[in-house]
């Protein structure tokens, strides 16, 4: 068996750095032009050369999204785009449509294409034609069951690679080609700038009676109608092995470093403790303690085991249990200090969990905190992106997470 690639998500070159030291074998982000998460920290030349470097000094994959569907005024100057890309090195690009295809095939013919979920491949057929027009590899799309998968596997060459997203957010729409934004707010999710509009709360207004909202499914709390679970195949590595996927994709580009840690973390070591020892495998609850801890909607399976998408009625919020509440610079082993890079608000005193690679979880106590900005003793830590240090009874590394439970008040 082919052991499948971990590629991960990454929406800034800090995110980008994190995916690599935690296991991704790949990484994909967006660069300026043509990229599905217009919002996202999309990387810039630079940024995408350091980036380029990163992962190929650690042996690891670059691919940079061009995934929209774009008009013709969007083809201005693109084939100069794709030539910088190539220059810079990175890996492949991920399109979604044919003049995006015949622009690369023109412009670096050599620089690897991957069809992306966008273009709805949902048979052995299409998966063949996209490698006919010169894809090295396919991205399915997410509405496919296993069984489905592994009859595309058995009917394209041996040299045509298929991708599946295993974790992360779903889409109401097939594979993500939706007009809902389009229509609500002029906000076109085929361009990167969707507004989540099928997240709403939806309720039945009968004309004659202007103000009177009837919920879709009667309860007090209304309905979410269209508000995807989540994505999670943890538990199922080997029947996604088995299929013959040889990409393992995590959604999430516009996600905390928080969650591409966890993410990379949990899929990485199942991964490779399955193929230590395929026979005899066990899965670990620990790596879905690792996931039920990120930011994230209810979990499912997704369309893999035959069953339709999921939807979470109740609301559309994300369960968020726990946060980054700080990020390692470095450590003194001498003092045991540590300086801290602030994420969310922290106090001295706290019990935190430390979120490492390649290691359990483990606590520690944050002892003696001391604001470096303002050169003074302090009991919190509560300005975004401060810089303070603190005392620990365990070593500590830098780039270790320092993760807490979020304390509920209920009222």
């Amino acid at each position: 068996m082919k052991k499948p690639e971990i590629l991960a998500p990454a929406g800034s070159l800090d995110k980008l750095k994190i995916a690599v030291d935690f296991g991704a074998d790949a990484v994909y982000i967006g660069g300026g032009k043509l990229n599905l998460r217009a919002f996202s920290d999309n990387f810039t030349n630079e940024e995408m050369a350091e980036a380029v470097k990163y992962c190929h000094d650690r042996g690891r994959k670059l691919y940079v999204t061009m995934n929209v569907f774009p008009r013709n005024f969007d083809l201005t100057g693109v084939e100069e785009y794709i030539v910088g890309l190539k220059d810079l090195g990175i890996d492949a690009i991920i399109v979604a449509d044919p003049s995006i295809i015949m622009a690369a095939k023109k412009a670096a013919p050599d620089l690897e294409i991957h069809i992306s979920t966008q273009a709805n491949t949902t048979n052995w057929m299409a998966t063949k034609f996209w490698h006919e027009a010169g894809a090295k590899r396919v991205v399915l799309a997410r509405e496919l069951t296993l069984k489905e998968i592994a009859k595309i596997k058995e009917n394209i060459p041996e040299d045509c690679e298929i991708e599946a997203f295993v974790h992360g957010s779903m889409c109401i729409a097939y594979s993500g080609r939706c007009l809902i934004s389009n229509y609500m707010l002029g906000r076109d999710a085929n361009k990167g700038i969707c507004s989540n509009a099928c997240r709403y709360k939806y309720y039945l207004v009968e004309e004659t009676r202007p103000n009177e909202y009837y919920p879709v499914i009667e309860d007090d709390q209304g309905t979410y109608i269209m508000n995807s679970k989540d994505l999670c195949m943890i538990k199922y590595i080997p029947e996604l092995v088995k299929a013959g996927i040889d990409s393992f994709k995590i959604e999430g580009r516009m996600k905390n470093e928080f969650y591409v840690a966890s993410t990379v973390k949990a899929y990485r070591e199942a991964v490779d403790s399955y193929f230590e020892n395929p026979d005899n495998y066990e899965f670990k609850e620990e790596w879905m303690d690792m996931l039920l801890k990120i930011s994230h909607r209810q979990y499912h399976t997704g369309f893999f085991f035959g069953r339709m998408g999921e939807q979470c009625y109740e609301e559309s919020s994300y369960i968020r249990d726990y946060e980054i509440v700080g990020i390692v610079q470095d450590y003194n082993e001498e003092t045991k200090e540590a300086t801290i890079l602030q994420k969310n608000r922290v106090f001295e005193g706290d019990e935190v969990e430390v979120l490492r690679a390649k290691t359990p979880y483990f606590t520690i106590t944050l002892n003696d905190m001391y604001d470096l900005d303002k050169k003074a003793k302090t009991n919190v830590a509560n300005r975004a992106h401060m810089l303070f240090k603190i005392k620990v009874d365990k070593p500590l590394k830098a780039k270790d997470m320092l993760i807490k439970g979020r304390k509920v008040i209920n009222l």
